[in-house]
């Protein structure tokens, strides 16, 4: 069905505006409804904790009281004999404010029960809490972030960023960076090449981007280019749009070497001369992602270039012992993508690209 003739030209515009206010009303209408949630839930835990310090009561009463209001609400699921044990405990972990204030009352009660199990040090709830509600984490992806300790990762690798980008934007660029990076979602049963490791990758590139962070779109897998003739190719290109920069990330499967740094620092350096835009883009950083490193040999080597570079290690202990031994050492190759590798050798398209 047509556009009426008589609708004015800016109708659609104006439309759109208004569909958007109502998107986002409906956000914030949601997010007030679920911090008055939490409040409520709040109350009742410090009642619980208040009247059994006074008079002693045990867990025989909670269960009794999930039971009568549940009786009294039935419309309400929230009653149950573990969420009011939960209850208790966010009574007193955080501040009945904390949920008016901080970002442990705009993420779901799931979320907080995740916080409440997983994690001993209030610190660290509240970052978990503060980056879920940022990310828009779900509850599945907050658990597995928390498993692989993503806080005591960002920003621990080495690099060079204070010296080569301007004050601010290091810590920045810093942020982007993990050290070890958490390849445990590869299903690994044999060992394979970098390009095959790659392949594995880009075959759970979702995950993958999760790992790298957050804001990380992906821009290419052997991304060509030529310099008067001469072909070269990234491993992996990306764009992180929070910051606005490119990121080059070179995917090594033994320890690092020295030589590494000047191939990385060259691609970077390209990627900064030609795709980068001066008047949008901050400064384009490289990654280098090792199975393991001499962090002394690391810092002489970042101080010989001029590009801003990290170096990471990237690592699967998450993953049962006998697989973990799979993982190379100074003279192995990296371990295979078991489920991968055989989809991409049932894959022609797939092969294919293995085979260049």
């Amino acid at each position: 069905m047509s556009d009426s003739p008589l609708l004015p030209d800016d109708y659609r515009d104006f439309l759109d505006h208004l569909k958007t206010q109502v998107r986002q009303a409906r956000i914030r209408a949601t997010r007030v409804v679920n911090t008055e949630l939490l409040l409520l839930y709040w109350d009742l835990g410090r009642a619980i904790l208040d009247r059994q310090a006074a008079e002693g009561w045990g867990s025989k009463i909670i269960d009794r009281l999930a039971a009568d209001l549940r009786t009294e609400f039935p419309e309400m699921r929230g009653f149950s004999r573990s969420n009011l044990h939960y209850m208790r405990k966010i009574a007193s972990a955080w501040p009945r404010s904390a949920f008016v204030q901080q970002a442990v009352g705009q993420i779901p009660w799931g979320h907080v029960t995740v916080l409440i199990d997983r994690l001993d040090d209030q610190d660290s709830r509240d970052w978990y809490a503060a980056a879920a509600f940022e990310r828009g984490w779900s509850r599945n992806v907050l658990t597995h972030q928390i498993r692989n300790r993503l806080d005591q990762r960002i920003g621990a690798a080495p690099s060079n960023f204070t010296d080569h980008l301007p004050t601010g934007d290091s810590d920045l660029a810093q942020q982007l960076v993990r050290d070890p990076y958490v390849f445990d979602f590869l299903d690994l049963t044999d060992r394979v090449a970098e390009r095959e490791l790659e392949a594995a990758l880009m075959a759970r590139l979702e995950r993958l981007l999760l790992e790298l962070g957050h804001g990380f779109a992906f821009v290419g897998r052997q991304y060509h280019f030529d310099v008067d003739g001469d072909d070269f190719y990234i491993d992996l290109l990306f764009f992180n749009w929070i910051q606005a920069r490119f990121v080059v990330v070179e995917l090594k499967v033994g320890r690092f070497e020295p030589e590494y740094v000047g191939k990385l620092g060259f691609y970077v350096s390209w990627i900064d001369d030609n795709l980068r835009d001066h008047n949008k883009h901050a400064p384009t950083i490289g990654i280098l992602l090792c199975a393991g490193r001499n962090d002394n040999v690391v810092r002489y080597s970042l101080a010989g270039t001029t590009a801003p570079l990290a170096v990471a290690d990237y690592t699967y202990d998450t993953l049962p012992a006998p697989v973990r031994e799979l993982v190379p050492t100074d003279d192995e190759l990296a371990s295979a993508v078991g489920e991968t590798l055989t989809h991409l050798a049932e894959t022609p398209t797939a092969r294919a690209d293995t085979d260049q």
